[in-house]
This record gives C-alpha cells, structure tokens and sequence, in this order.
C-alpha cells in the first residue's frame, strides 16, 4: 500500500498537520513536515474522528470504538485515549464533557480526496486538481484491514467517490489537451475495478481522442469476454454503440 501525493491539495503554501488514515493500517499524523506516531492506545480514537468530519459525541464514540462491555468501561477507556494522546505531545485533538473534536486546521487526507473527486465530478476542478500527483494509481484503501463496522461503510463509499473522481479526472485531462495523462488516469480506474463499465467507457473515450482505434477494439473485446466470464451479460447498449460509432458501424 502506497500512500497518496497530497501536495496538489493542500493550501498553498502550507504546512498543516494531516491525519493519515490512507494507505496503510497505522493512522498517524504528519505535523510540520514530520512524521508522528499516534500513541497505540489512541489510534483508534483519532481515526474515528477522521472518519466521522472530525466530530463526536463521547459517548456514541466510547460506544463504537468499545462496543463489548458496559457503558462504564467504555467511557473509561476513551479518558485513557485522550489522556495518552496529550501525553504524547501531539495536540491534534479537543474535548469537552461531551464532544471531542480534531482541532482546526487539522486537515484528514480521506477528507482531501473526498472533496477533490466532489470538485471533478461536480464540474468546479481548478488547476491544481488536475495535477497528477493529487490522485494514486493504487487508490489505497481508507485505514486498509481494519474491519470495524464504523470504517466498512465510509471506506466502501471513499473508493466509489475516489473511482467516480478519477473518471471525471480523465475526461477533463482529456478535453484539456492531455490525452496521455488522461488515458493513464483512466487505466487506473480499471486497474482497481477491471468489472466497471463507466471506467472501461472512460478509458475508451480517451483512446478515441488519442485516434488509437486499435486499443479501443482492443480494450472492449477484453471486456466484454470478463464480464461475460464473470456475470454471465454483456456490456451495455451506450458502450457498444461507442465502439461501433468508432468503427464506423451503426
């Protein structure tokens, strides 16, 4: 697992602490440039409040994160997570009686890339969006092994968003001129999800621009044979007529 360039993202000109929850299964805390280990007993504290917009209610958190025991206990073990963390010297968290919160101005990289595929899908991508560097052919998993019921769901939903901003990513390096980058970006998509029709489209969108006919028969037929293989159906009408349109068929 690698972990994602976020340079092209972050406020230019700074350098403020980001919690690391991808790309690895050990979140910590780049502050200053410098790498920083959480405290074991803590990890999972700061996590949840990276995956949940940097917000908690205590209790709710003491829940979830120490579901097996009584209400006692939990809420024991959450004073024990916080007390570790301010003994660590890493100050990237606040709280009250009833709420914990990151700090502002602490940045989380799933948050970063949340926001950068929203911006391309929606239409609003500046400059720096487009820089290759602010997205990863791996698309490492959001704090990858960890099998939680409170990160199963936000990490299935990081992926589809990530995936749907790297097709979005590919179209608009397309129509900016950009075609090898785009058709890169785009055999990325694939690469996580060979099955995904709407990143093999892109892919072939990109090929089509570059004038590479003989990819895009290339990349269809391999498609239609693994979903054929796979799911027992074939690739739908809107590709195929793609393809045929290509071709100079239809």
């Amino acid at each position: 697992m690698t972990t994602p360039d976020l340079r092209a993202l972050l406020p230019h000109g700074s350098t403020p602490a980001v919690l690391r929850l991808l790309g690895g299964d050990r979140p910590h805390v780049d502050l200053d440039g410098t790498r920083r280990e959480l405290p074991e007993g803590s990890r999972r504290l700061v996590a949840y409040l990276g995956v949940h917009d940097g917000w908690a209610d205590r209790r709710t958190a003491a829940g979830a994160l120490w579901p097996y025991g009584n209400d006692k206990r939990a809420a024991g073990n959450l004073r024990s997570a916080v007390w570790r963390l301010r003994g660590a010297g890493i100050e990237v968290m606040e709280s009250d009686k009833s709420t914990l919160r990151l700090r502002s101005g602490v940045l989380v990289d799933a948050t970063l890339v949340a926001d950068w595929a929203a911006r391309l899908i929606e239409g609003r991508a500046g400059a720096a969006d487009l820089d290759v560097r602010a997205w990863s052919p791996a698309l490492p998993e959001l704090l990858h092994g960890w099998s939680d019921e409170w990160v199963v769901f936000p990490r299935e939903r990081l992926r589809q968003r990530a995936l749907h901003g790297v097709e979005a990513l590919s179209r608009h390096l397309v129509r900016a001129g950009r075609i090898a980058a785009g058709i890169e970006a785009a055999a990325a998509a694939v690469a996580v999800d060979p099955l995904r029709e709407s990143a093999q489209r892109v892919l072939v969108e990109a090929q089509i621009a570059a004038g590479n006919l003989g990819a895009v028969y290339r990349i269809f037929h391999e498609y239609r044979a693994l979903v054929s293989g796979a799911l027992n159906v074939v690739p739908g009408r809107a590709f195929t007529r793609m393809v045929d349109a290509a071709r100079g068929v239809g």
